[in-house]
């Protein structure tokens, strides 16, 4: 499977550095603008269009799919990592009103999140069961799948099986992240996790 892996265009909160997981908001103008700049360097070969179920996903791809014409599926383990109470704060937010978790360095734990939210783990598996998934129905396509920041980041570490780079890599709004003949590693969760950053 090849596989090519967009993040949605800006919206307010990533405009503000926002937390922003299971918040729904739309693109900004800017975030419209960055689709479809981003729509006329997509491959031209393309089999299927997988998005997550946010709206701002959601309308990226409506804006990438007006030259493609391709059935949009949505698959809900490809939405953005829930963060729980830290849903819709800043950095700065966050440390003043949750001191024991922001102490804690409680987004970069494996097996924890914020209270409310989703583990690195939690990520990985959901994020790897769906590309189990897209594997076994298109071996061989070219696959387009509009998504998000943290799920590009969990996929670009499955695909090399490391995870040492995780937290400095970013895929910037309205870009796009290249995987060709993309293979679900062997590698099992604990390996997985010993490449993570402490």
């Amino acid at each position: 499977m090849h596989l090519y892996v967009v993040r949605h265009g800006e919206t307010w909160a990533n405009a503000e550095k926002r937390y922003l997981g299971s918040l729904d908001p739309a693109l900004t103008e800017r975030g419209r603008e960055q689709a479809q700049a981003l729509e006329v360097n997509l491959p031209k070969n393309l089999d299927a269009l997988v998005v997550s179920p946010r709206l701002r996903a959601r309308e990226t791809a409506s804006i990438l799919n007006e030259g493609l014409n391709l059935q949009a599926e949505i698959m809900d383990c490809f939405r953005e990592r829930d963060v729980g109470v830290f849903e819709g704060l800043t950095q700065a937010d966050a440390r003043e009103r949750y001191p024991q978790l922001w102490s804690q360095n409680i987004t970069r734990r494996w097996d924890l999140g914020p209270t409310g939210g989703e583990s690195i783990a939690d990520v990985v598996k959901r994020v790897r069961d769906g590309l189990v998934e897209l594997e076994s129905r298109y071996p061989s396509k070219n696959v387009l799948l509009v998504a998000h920041g943290f799920v590009a980041k969990t996929i670009r570490a499955l695909a090399k099986s490391d995870f040492s780079d995780f937290y400095d890599w970013q895929l910037s709004n309205g870009s796009m992240l290249a995987l060709d003949n993309f293979e679900i590693p062997t590698a099992d969760a604990e390996t997985l996790q010993t490449s993570l950053p402490l």
